[in-house]
């Protein structure tokens, strides 16, 4: 039994690893929770960019929304989950790299199977793929809406505009949805959204001015 047991973890390491190192250069065709939401919606609007085709003010924004420390940890930021802890239930503490681990490798939950192997394999893409790479991932597998992934697709879905062309504050109307997209909007923003906007349109501007966007920028 110990011996299977064995056997089935290493067969799933060496899985891990093998789609990390492909994904590392080739961009994910699909996921367990896209196949869901196909299954559900029918066709999903999605379309792929390189970080390089992003506004870079929206990767600010992004990890301004989400993970102000995206620079300075290696996948696990153990301060925010400290945190999170002593704040209870309502406090989240992914970091982008977990939620990249969970969007495009794992399924959606709260499980301590998934949690446990999303908190495994979340060094594994720190190690293997570069800030840059994981960011890309991020902005173009993340939800913003229903049916509506990634921010090419959300950038033309709330303003008509590509994700190049995004400005300082459509980019932060879209960092502000996250990660609750299917109860947010950002073409017609509730007072909350609007101060949550104004938070990351500043947040944006910190971490470019303080270094903590220097692992992503050019």
């Amino acid at each position: 039994m110990v011996k299977w047991v064995l056997r089935a973890l290493l067969a799933s390491a060496a899985v891990a690893v093998a789609l990390t190192l492909l994904f590392a250069v080739i961009n994910p065709p699909t996921s367990i929770y896209l196949l869901s939401e196909r299954g559900r919606l029918g066709p999903l609007d999605r379309d792929w960019v390189p970080l390089e085709q992003i506004a870079p003010v929206m990767a600010r924004s992004a990890v301004a929304a989400e993970d102000a420390n995206f620079c300075l940890h290696w996948g696990l930021d153990i301060k925010a989950i400290e945190a999170a802890l002593e704040a209870g239930a309502n406090r989240g503490a992914s970091t982008i790299s977990q939620q990249v681990v969970k969007n495009v490798f794992l399924w959606q939950g709260r499980s301590w199977v998934r949690k446990s192997a999303e908190a495994l394999w979340t060094p594994l893409i720190e190690i293997i793929w570069s800030k840059r790479r994981i960011l890309e991932l991020y902005l173009n597998v993340a939800e913003f809406d229903e049916g509506v992934f990634g921010v090419q697709a959300a950038a033309q879905h709330y303003f008509d505009v590509d994700a190049i062309n995004l400005s300082p504050v459509q980019a932060a109307r879209l960092a502000s949805v996250l990660p609750n997209p299917k109860e947010r909007d950002a073409a017609n923003p509730t007072t909350y959204l609007r101060k949550r906007s104004s938070n990351i349109l500043d947040g944006a501007a910190t971490i470019a001015a303080d270094g903590r966007a220097g692992c992503f920028t050019d």
